[in-house]
């Protein structure tokens, strides 16, 4: 006989598993903190590359100027100037990162949580219908 309670336990955590519940699956398997160390150092080296693709349009559009006053050009400062961009750049999209990340993380366990509690009934379910031996 069909238990239409089990039935709508069993579609909830398909549906979960096949959407949602991958990333969430996936995601339990770190620690907190490890994740979101991995996530940041991912996004400063996407970030230190997109840096240097914006300096490297902005030298080749400024070639003529810098080509001209190579010799009068204060690189120090302009050195200094770069890296301190880079720095704001760097530290801006990292502490993005570990925000976006670490609430991504959290919202990811709370969905873990029902779904182990929705699991627990299911399993709940299962033992009260078969007999004891």
């Amino acid at each position: 006989m069909l238990n239409n309670k089990k039935i709508r336990l069993m579609t909830k955590l398909a549906v979960y598993e096949n959407k949602e519940g991958k990333e969430d699956i996936r995601l339990s398997k770190y620690y907190k903190t490890d994740y979101v160390r991995y996530q940041i150092l991912k996004s400063i080296i996407s970030a230190t590359i997109g840096y240097a693709l914006i300096l490297f349009m902005i030298f080749l559009y400024e070639m003529e100027y810098l080509i001209r006053h190579a010799v009068d050009l204060d690189y120090k400062t302009l050195g200094t100037y770069i890296l301190g961009i880079y720095i704001i750049f760097v530290a801006v999209y990292g502490l993005g990162s570990a925000i976006g990340y670490s609430m991504k993380y959290d919202a990811s366990r709370k969905k873990l949580a029902k779904y182990y509690k929705l699991l627990k009934r299911l399993n709940k379910l299962y033992n009260e219908e078969t007999p004891e031996s």
